[in-house]
This record gives C-alpha cells, structure tokens and sequence, in this order.
C-alpha cells in the first residue's frame, strides 16, 4: 500500500502578504488520514477553511478560499509545495489572511517542509487517473488535460511584450524535478501593472525581492533563476490550484495564456465530468501499470470500483 502522508512535526515561519503588506506567521503541523490541507486562522480563534474546489473564495490574481468569516489568500505556493512532496494531510495555521509571499517562489516552503519531515500514515492514498481528454476555452486562453502513465504539465505563455512573446515547457512532475526545475520560479509582473496594482490597495507587499519586476525593455530584478522562469511558474501556479481537487493527479495537463480563474474553472470542469476520470489506489500488487509509473519506486495502482 502507497499510504498517505503528513509531516513529521510542526515547523514555523514569518513573511509578509504580497497585497496586504502585513506580516504574517506561518505555522504547518501535522493532521489525522483523510483531513486533507485545512488553512486555520489562529486570529479568528481557530476557524479553518479547507482546500477545496468548493471553498475557492475568489480570484484576485492569486487563489483565495473562503468559508463563511474565514478567509485565506494566495495559497497557492504553498499547496503546489504539498503536492510535489506528496502531502495530503496538514494543518497550515496563519494569524493572517493571506499566505506570506516568501521570495515569490514555492522554494521556501519545501525547504520547510524538508526541515519538518514526512510521516507515513495508515490510510491509502487515491490518484485521480484521467481516462478521456477534458478541456475548458475561454477566447485565446485554454486548458485541458489529457490520459498519461504519470503526471506532466506542458504549459506556454504569451505576452505583448519582447521579453516574453512566447514561452514553453513540458516536465514530468516528480519530487525532484519540482524541487530543481519549477520551485524556485518566482511570480512575476509588469511594472505599470504593479504601479496599478497599489493604487487599488493591491501589490503592497511587493518588491524586488519577492517578484520578477518587467520593465518596457526588460527584468528591473539583477537576473533570472531560469531563462524561462516565468512560464515555469505558470506550472507552478497551475500544480497548487489543481490541488484543490483533493487528489494528487495521473494525467497530462496542457495550457496556454492560463490563470487562476481559468485553472480553477478547469478544476470545477474536471469534477463536473465524473466519467473522464477514476480514482485509483496505490498497492504493492504488479496491476494498473499506467498508474504505477506516476508512483515511488515498487508501487503499482489498482482501480477503486
């Protein structure tokens, strides 16, 4: 059996919100089998919204949930960080509605959940194995996701802008390859979109050490982590809001000029049409080989009926 994980211990941080400019202090702690990624706010006494499809409290250039007083903004870092590292269980405890930026990258967050270790749990774990093609368009921006023996993302990018006409990546997501390849890529903006951002009360936590700036004619930051590190954080983003579905995935997701509202509306889609895909359920038995390749070493996957 591929059993479900949480952490070890709890471990905590301090940041502050990209739009609030506040500062804010993380706590992630280990939770039960079955309670999935719950975000608790220690200033409203405890209150907790989980990270569901059906909790997304609106979409304002990051993904926030919402459940009745609560809300939390810009998760979607830090869940992008739970999937590549295959926990399903935590509690993420903040004094703050909104998840700290860090450096604009989810590079922080896996070192702390390295730093706070991975316990395995009794319960198995459950993979949405996609078996037909599945799509959302919205004008030029689209998304779909397609059958595969293990989970990738090819995603590109294009923007009215010369640094960034056009930009394209596939990858494989394992543990390793998020950690080298996708985490490390930072949120990015336009520099007269920032300059509007603030005056709307938006942006305000912002700067040159936590956002790739772009000016008319090119980065304000002193370099890039990557050549292409904006469309590599487009992956990022799409991973941590494909975790709302509350399954890790085993299926090739392909977009092009996506965002949140697009990747969530696409999440929405995918649960909508209950026969593209199934669940399947990790053993130590050789069936289900497609599924298997998306799973550790010497795990296979049998279908759930």
């Amino acid at each position: 059996m591929h059993a479900q994980r949480t952490l070890r211990r709890p471990i905590s941080c301090a940041g502050i919100g990209l739009h609030s400019g506040n500062k804010v202090t993380l706590s992630l702690k280990p939770a039960a089998a079955g309670s999935g990624i719950r975000f608790r706010r220690s200033d409203l006494g405890g209150l907790e919204v989980p990270a569901t499809l059906e909790h997304v409290g609106g979409i304002n250039l990051a993904t926030g949930l919402a459940r009745d007083t609560v809300r939390v903004d810009t998760v979607e870092h830090l869940l992008a960080a739970f999937v590549s590292l295959g926990i399903d269980n935590a509690i993420v405890e903040l004094n703050s509605p909104e998840v700290p930026i860090m450096d604009g990258s989810a590079a922080p967050f896996i070192y702390l959940l390295h730093e706070a270790g991975v316990k395995q749990l009794t319960a198995p774990r459950r993979y949405l194995k996609v078996l037909r093609p599945i799509s959302v368009a919205r004008g030029d921006k689209r998304i779909a996701m397609y059958p595969s023996d293990h989970f990738k993302v090819t995603y590109s990018i294009a923007f009215d802008h010369p640094l960034l006409r056009h930009q394209s990546r596939t990858i494989r997501i394992t543990e390793e390859s998020f950690a080298e390849e996708i985490a490390p890529a930072r949120t990015f903006g336009f520099l007269n979109e920032v300059e509007m951002m603030r005056q709307h009360g938006l942006a305000l936590g912002g700067s040159l050490e936590n956002a790739i700036v772009i000016g008319e004619t090119g980065v304000l930051n002193n370099a890039l982590r990557f050549e292409d590190e904006f469309v590599r954080h487009k992956i990022l983003d799409v991973i941590g809001d494909m975790a709302l579905l509350g399954h890790p995935l085993i299926g090739h997701l392909v977009a092009h000029r996506g965002g949140h509202a697009l990747h969530t509306a696409f999440a929405a889609r995918v649960l909508e049409e209950r026969d593209a895909w199934t669940l399947v359920e990790a053993t130590t038995g050789p069936v289900a080989a497609a599924a298997a390749s998306a799973l550790p070493v010497g795990d296979a996957a049998r279908a759930i009926n």
